[in-house]
């Protein structure tokens, strides 16, 4: 039924009801109707219009970075229009026109259901389309069916305009690629809100100190407290979300750079190509010495070797990829000869010394040291299809290192705990000349051996030595 009423507008309204009108061809009466409708069907328009530009621009603003929750995101695009990419163009654009955004929006795809290639560009207001293109993006990844996932590949801001493009690729792989996209503040706020009293106080006591808090991993503190030397290994293979050795030195070092400074461990870390330099305020020369160890022992497991040089308020770290090569060389010689580890170690010392700017001798020779441990572990673990590692295997083991090393031991139980001697030892027989590095990497070579097979599980406590001047070398392992 059409019911006529006559009515009165002043110049403002009918100024306002002129898109209208326009949009209508001049039909006053459905310009009316539009109007009526607009207004009974979208309540958010309203009140979207009530809030103040620059209050808008704000929010918006405030909320970049952020993901649009899955309910508000399924209220304002009916999640259906996913069969049709045509449709659920041409329904945007109705919307960003009733919420007079003033965005310009097209959808390009190879396929209207089920697309494996979409580009999003959007042109307007540059808070606006940033918004929109993240809540387009975060639908259509949500949204894609599971036969065709889809996957942000390129965010690309161009005049005036903003060009998302989407590829086919899985779901996991989509959703990561939301994060890195548009929703990069997601997981933190998150964490704020679900723990609001917790964060609140770390954040306090970094700005009351100036930054001067260390935040590290519970495992590098008890590490610390018991006199180890920490490495931070944890925090890095969570971040990279792969084993220390698989971690390219590239991304390596990075990740280093981030979690130095972040856990406020240094104050700033420097990548110079594949060198470091961290800056520190650290005035005890003993805290320095353990940073500067515990870093080229990250670097170390890593699988490169590097010089470091301490300065007063510097720690300068230099690759020395020759050195690594050499050892290589020590390492797969030993693999596939019956060749003798003392005299590799002698010639490699002899290498060492001939190098020119290697400062730091013992930590190439402890490199080496470690690893000539985990490769014979790795070798006798290969040949005698070693599962799992055991006191027992472990001293069999260690008695083929020992014939390398053309040296007597003996193994004894000292309650649960394992008593190993080394009786004779050739680096300190009679006629060769004895040298303390030499007999430091041979410790290595052990040390390297029982990590690599129990690796946190057993301590070793060292009781004598025969470069001290004992009349044996003794060391205690405990057994937890």
């Amino acid at each position: 039924m059409i019911v006529t009423r006559h009515i009165s507008l002043d110049n403002d309204c009918i100024q306002k009801m002129e898109p209208y009108v326009e949009k209508h061809k001049g039909n006053f009466s459905a310009a009316i109707r539009e109007i009526i409708d607009l207004a009974g069907k979208n309540n958010e328009v309203e009140n979207i219009s009530a809030i103040d530009n620059t209050l808008f621009k704000w929010m918006l603003n405030e909320t970049d970075g952020l993901l649009v929750p899955d309910n508000v995101l399924d209220d304002l695009i009916n999640p259906n229009l996913i069969n049709s990419m045509g449709k659920l163009e041409e329904q945007l654009l109705r919307k960003f026109s009733e919420l007079e955004w003033n965005v310009d929006l097209s959808l390009k795809f190879d396929s209207d259901e089920s697309p494996s290639d979409v580009v999003i560009e959007i042109k307007g207001a540059p808070q606006k389309i940033r918004f929109v293109a993240g809540m387009m993006a975060q639908y259509l990844v949500k949204n894609s069916p599971d036969s065709s996932p889809l996957e942000i590949t390129t965010v690309f801001n161009m005049d005036g305009g903003i060009r998302v493009e989407l590829s086919k690729s899985n779901k996991k792989e989509g959703n990561d690629s939301l994060i890195t996209s548009f929703g990069g503040l997601n997981e933190v706020i998150q964490a704020i809100k679900s723990r609001p009293v917790f964060w609140k106080s770390i954040i306090n006591g970094h700005l009351l100190s100036n930054y001067n808090m260390v935040t590290v991993h519970r495992n590098y503190f008890e590490d610390l407290l018991s006199g180890k030397v920490p490495m931070g290994e944890i925090t890095i293979e969570t971040l990279a979300k792969k084993p220390l050795q698989e971690i390219p030195l590239k991304e390596m070092l990075s990740l280093v750079k981030e979690v130095y400074e972040t856990s406020r461990v240094v104050d700033r870390v420097e990548v110079d190509r594949e060198n470091l330099i961290l800056f520190h305020n650290y005035r005890n020369k003993e805290v320095i010495d353990k940073l500067k160890a515990s870093i080229i022992t990250l670097l170390e497991a890593n699988g490169h070797l590097y010089d470091a040089k301490s300065t007063a308020n510097m720690i300068v770290l230099t690759h020395r990829p020759d050195v690594g090569i050499k050892i290589n060389e020590i390492v797969d010689n030993l693999k596939i000869s019956n060749s003798r580890v003392d005299q590799d170690l002698i010639m490699f010392m002899a290498f060492l010394k001939g190098l020119k700017n290697i400062p730091d001798i013992p930590v190439s020779l402890s490199a080496l040291g470690k690893r000539i441990g985990v490769s014979l572990m790795q070798e006798y673990e290969k040949e005698n299809n070693i599962k799992s590692w055991e006191q027992q295997n472990f001293r069999k083991a260690l008695e083929i290192i020992d014939s390398k090393l053309h040296r007597e031991s003996e193994w004894k139980a000292d309650g649960k705990n394992l008593l190993y001697t080394i009786k004779k030892c050739n680096i300190v027989a009679e006629g060769n000349t004895f040298d303390s590095y030499i007999c430091r990497t041979i410790r290595e070579t052990f040390k390297g051996a029982m990590n690599y097979a129990f690796g946190n599980r057993m301590e070793l406590d060292i009781k004598k030595l025969l470069s001290h001047g004992d009349n044996c070398c003794e060391v205690l392992i405990r057994v937890p």
